[in-house]
């Protein structure tokens, strides 16, 4: 019973309509600020939206082979697509073998050791491809079967 008499709203809104009763300017419109600003609030977050999953997506398979293609012609397509490939490797190789060259060319301009800068370059790459051999054999010991996501 104790809290009942300690919180009286009663007390509280006659409090409030006094203050409201005062002469003061703006009284009005600073009252009707302060309702509606929380009743903005509330109203803007209220809104109910109901979100669905999107259409799943309609699939068109392209295909460039002719359907009823033979095996030889497989086979003679699989050999031109090698062809082609090692042709872009042995280029890529090129211009890879000439950025080095160009690079030793500046080097030696600039007075740098280029052979030490090799033979470090080359002792890191041959330990690189250690760590990888070893990595790889860990990964793939022998008698190992692998489960379909590759652990």
């Amino acid at each position: 019973m104790r809290l009942k008499s300690r919180f009286n709203a009663k007390a509280g809104v006659a409090d409030l309509w006094d203050y409201v009763r005062e002469p003061r300017p703006y009284r009005w419109l600073f009252l009707a600020i302060s309702f509606a600003i929380p009743l903005v609030a509330l109203a803007v977050l209220s809104q109910e939206s109901h979100l669905r999953p999107p259409d799943a997506p309609k699939v068109t398979y392209i295909s460039t082979f002719a359907e009823g293609r033979s095996d030889e012609e497989i086979r003679q397509s699989n050999i031109e697509n090698q062809q082609r490939k090692e042709a872009r490797e042995a280029e890529r190789a090129e211009l890879e073998n000439r950025k080095v060259e160009a690079y030793k060319t500046l080097g030696r301009a600039t007075g740098l050791d280029v052979e030490a800068m090799e033979r470090q370059a080359e002792i890191d790459r041959a330990r690189e491809q250690a760590e990888q051999e070893a990595a790889q054999r860990e990964r793939y010991k022998a008698g190992q079967a692998l489960d379909n996501a590759g652990e």
